[in-house]
């Protein structure tokens, strides 16, 4: 597998779509990371490669970066071979006869993705909240609360095979569906540049068709390279410093992303400076005005449904050292959906020309 970025993993707390923490917690703690200096304030620069596209340190206010297509099945003839003998993410050996009901549920929606490039998205009977694909709509949803899986209403549609990661639960109703008979698979929680192949390769394998994940795999790293490679005309000498925030309701749930919740991978590969990593913060930390001051970044990342939750960039702006940053005052920030904001898979080519598009303004200049 291809090496792009630094190992980030994401955490339950705050991976992509949102979590069941409740609006009303307030976070007390000081951050766990010492941020010690303030960032200077940057020099205007522009891309001398892309002399169309606005100086993006000009660029203002709210934009909202669109949600994904449906993906493209892979093309190809891919034989089936099962019945199929795997070794899941947990050790366990699993075999699976029978693909022709499934259930691919994990917190960010990139399982039931991956099913859907390999060319099974016709065999989901049964879908997450987080898995908002076009041709899944009518689907049953069977998360109540949130991500929390409901067991009656998944043995009531059958399923003859759930592929899942501990992103979701509670891990009872997963122990009561495999105890149930149904074959269980557990694939890697991580959702990083570099598990994201090997999770790619791993559903197919599950599927029973190793060689569609082969050429699953060559047809994403060759999206991504591409991407990168359009991208880097965009990036302006001095690169904007970006913070992915995690917001949920108006009360207390406000964090900073650090380097561990794959920010990094995101941030630094549209070419721009993950600040909150720069720093020293590894997890998440409360974004109190002290952090946020210090960090000043020159734009704000957060999800889509957490800025909405939050009654909007207006809500956003008035929490605490938010106004007084330079995203702030030019009221910079990229809402970005949460199925796609940290979950790579299949279309991580696609996210990151949307997101770098928003960024630098490019469908401005168009």
């Amino acid at each position: 597998m291809k090496k792009y970025f630094a190992a980030a993993s994401i955490v339950l707390l705050t991976a992509a779509c949102g979590t069941d923490l409740d609006d009303s917690e307030t976070v007390a703690d000081e951050p766990t990371t010492s941020i010690t200096e303030q960032s200077p304030e940057p020099e205007e620069s522009v891309s001398e490669a892309s002399p169309d596209l606005p100086d993006p340190r000009t660029l203002t206010g709210l934009t909202e970066v669109p949600d994904l297509s449906d993906p493209t099945p892979i093309e190809g003839d891919f034989p089936q071979s099962l019945p199929v003998t795997v070794t899941d993410h947990e050790d366990n050996e699993v075999t699976i006869t029978d693909t022709s009901r499934i259930l691919a549920l994990d917190l960010s929606g990139s399982l039931s993705r991956t099913v859907i490039a390999l060319g099974y998205g016709d065999s989901i009977v049964g879908r997450s909240i987080s898995s908002t694909e076009a041709q899944l709509a009518d689907v049953p949803i069977v998360t109540a609360q949130g991500h929390s899986l409901n067991a009656e209403a998944i043995l009531n549609l059958r399923p003859t095979l759930v592929i899942a990661d501990r992103t979701i639960g509670p891990p009872e109703v997963l122990a009561q569906l495999s105890a149930s008979g149904i074959p269980v698979v557990f694939t890697d929680p991580e959702h990083t540049m570099e598990t994201n192949s090997a999770r790619i390769q791993a559903v197919a394998d599950i599927l029973g068709v190793p060689e569609a994940g082969e050429a699953l795999v060559d047809r994403t790293e060759s999206e991504i390279d591409e991407a990168i490679a359009e991208i880097s005309a965009w990036v302006p000498e001095d690169p904007l410093s970006v913070a992915f925030l995690y917001v949920r309701g108006t009360a207390g749930v406000f964090f900073i992303f650090g380097s561990d919740n794959g920010t990094s991978a995101l941030i630094e590969s549209i070419g721009a400076r993950d600040i909150a990593s720069e720093k020293g913060i590894l997890g998440t930390v409360p974004a109190n005005a002290e952090s946020l001051l210090l960090l000043n970044p020159d734009v704000i990342f957060t999800m889509t449904d957490g800025l909405e939750s939050t009654d909007g960039l207006d809500g956003l702006l008035s929490r605490p050292g938010m106004a007084d940053t330079t995203a702030g005052k030019n009221e910079r920030v990229i809402a970005i959906p949460d199925g796609m904001s940290l979950s790579f898979g299949p279309q991580t080519g696609e996210v990151l020309i949307a997101v770098a598009k928003a960024l630098y303004g490019v469908d401005e200049a168009s």
